[in-house]
This record gives C-alpha cells, structure tokens and sequence, in this order.
C-alpha cells in the first residue's frame, strides 16, 4: 500500500466536506500538474493518504483512502488530466500543521516540507507513522 498527502483549500473543498461526502465518498479532480498527474495514476484501490488544508490552516486534518483508481476527469476539455475517488476515513485528534512537519527533523526529505505547491503528493512509510504520531493516531 502506497500513501499519499492531497491539497485542498478549505474554501473550495474542506475536510468536513470530505466526511460529509460519506462512505460513497467524491471524485478529487481538477488536478492540472502533470507530475500530480502521475501521482494519481499511481494509486491502487485501498491507498491511503493524509487531507491537508492548505492557505487556510495550512495542516494535515484526516484521512482517506482511494475508493476508485484513476479515471478521466470530466472537468479537463483537453480529456488530458485524470481523477481518483476518495472517502473520508477518519479525523486526526490534533492537527499537524505545515510549521510542525517543517521542524521536525526525520520530515525534512518530506515532500510537503520542500515542495508544498504539489497538490498531490507521496508520503513514505516513515513519514506516514511520524505526522500520525505528531497528530495524536497510533
């Protein structure tokens, strides 16, 4: 299993508006970077990855996991771009926010703390355990 870190600001996409969305979950589209691209054609049913709020809040808050694999995302005219479905799986007890991953040193590789413009990111399996540490989860 790959994990994964999505951008979202809270005032086009929130994280209540992810567990809103329920168990059927919603499409993560309007991706135009042909590196988050490739991120999400990466993505297998199952994945899981960390919801971060950027601008606002700038913190990662949940998370969810891939429920449908990459498809065409019918907000792209040029039929170019693609999008994968996801669903709020559960809510971090406190927030990690993006000066917290920046101060911790084990996090310094991390994708978020070099390049936090990526709107779709890998996470690896040691970052995963520390911001799930660093947010309250086992």
């Amino acid at each position: 299993m790959a994990h994964w870190l999505y951008k979202s600001e809270p005032a086009t996409w929130s994280w209540d508006q992810q567990i809103a969305a329920g168990a059927g979950g919603t499409h993560w589209n309007g991706v135009r970077n042909h590196v988050a691209k490739k991120n999400l054609q990466a993505m297998e049913v199952g994945d899981l990855g960390f919801f971060y709020h950027s601008n606002e809040g700038k913190a990662v808050v949940g998370i969810v996991e891939v429920i449908r694999p990459y498809y065409p995302d019918d907000s792209d005219p040029t039929g170019r771009f693609g999008m994968v479905d996801l669903r709020a799986v559960e809510t971090l007890p406190r927030p990690v926010s993006l000066e917290a991953i920046k101060a911790e040193p084990r996090l310094a590789a991390m994708v978020l703390a070099n390049n936090s413009r990526l709107s779709v990111q890998p996470v690896t399996e040691e970052e995963w355990a520390i911001v799930r540490a660093m947010g309250g989860m086992a």
